[in-house]
């Protein structure tokens, strides 16, 4: 037998079945972790007919099995080239030398990719949001930005949906303000401008005997959480005062409640031939 043969026979023809067996286990994984995420979706949908909110347990849930689907596999592919460049008889200890010259070039190229893992890993330890979540993205100090439903959370990247079904992705490094309208209990602050010669008292009763008779309903009282708040004047302006109504609702729900809320109070000023300054009414979920 020549050295090729036995070279072939003892080293090349062994990492076969080590690839073949590492290309199954990952997608025995993905399998895996798939079949765990459809059943975790299944459970939120329900729960979302039911008319209820995604458990916070299932958010997180959902992008830890992402997580370790990733890691999982990618430790795969790290020992089986280990152990495949073991095999084939190269000799590790003369790899160290260009290792190292790679590694630190790979240091200098790829410090984005270094920081998109590191604010993943602090993202899924801290808890801030989890697939599922209404969240808005913005630069600090500032309340207005992108705002989207996560879909997808890894170490790297954040998808999110917008609500022009838009999928937006993020590197991780780059979330500087990540807003998350979703989590625990959200709030709906309604400001309504009314002139200054209206009764006053009779707008506030008004506007909380309308709060309150849509909390009472069966279709919304499991979305509003306690009784609602008039807050009253909130503001004085030039001929106009601004009257704020406060809703806690359940986390992601608020602009469902706001849209209707703000019908409902529009119609009843109607009725009540009240006319707000603007003929607006502003709010703020």
């Amino acid at each position: 037998m020549t050295g090729f043969d036995r070279y072939l026979h003892d080293n090349l023809l062994p990492t076969f079945p080590l690839a073949l067996g590492v290309v199954i286990a990952g997608r025995l994984v993905r399998w895996a972790s798939s079949r765990y995420r459809v059943a975790l979706d299944d459970e939120v949908r329900l729960t979302i007919e039911g008319g209820g909110v995604a458990t916070e347990r299932s958010k997180r849930a959902r992008a830890v099995a992402q997580t370790i689907e990733w890691l999982t596999i990618s430790l795969l592919y790290v020992i089986f080239g280990v152990v495949a460049v073991k095999q084939l008889g190269v000799p590790l200890p003369t790899l160290v030398a260009p290792a190292t010259v790679v590694g630190v070039a790979l240091g200098f190229g790829a410090q984005q990719i270094v920081g998109d893992l590191l604010a993943g890993f602090f993202l899924f330890t801290e808890r801030q949001f989890g697939v599922g979540d209404l969240v808005r993205l913005s630069m600090p100090g500032q309340v207005t930005g992108v705002s989207g439903t996560v879909e997808e959370l890894t170490l790297r990247v954040t998808k999110l949906r917008s609500q022009q079904g838009e999928l937006i992705m993020v590197p991780n490094s780059a979330l500087r303000q990540v807003t998350n309208l979703s989590r625990d209990w959200s709030r709906v602050v309604m400001d309504l401008p009314v002139p200054v010669d209206e009764d006053l008292e009779k707008v506030l009763s008004l506007i909380r005997n309308v709060a309150t008779g849509m909390a009472a309903e069966p279709a919304w009282h499991d979305l509003i959480i306690g009784d609602p708040v008039m807050a009253g004047v909130e503001t004085i302006e030039v001929g106009y005062v601004n009257l704020r109504l406060l809703v806690r609702t359940l986390p992601g729900r608020q602009f469902e409640v706001g849209r209707e809320l703000r019908l409902r109070v529009a119609l009843a000023l109607r009725d009540a031939d009240i006319r707000t300054p603007n003929g607006s009414v502003a709010t703020t979920p």
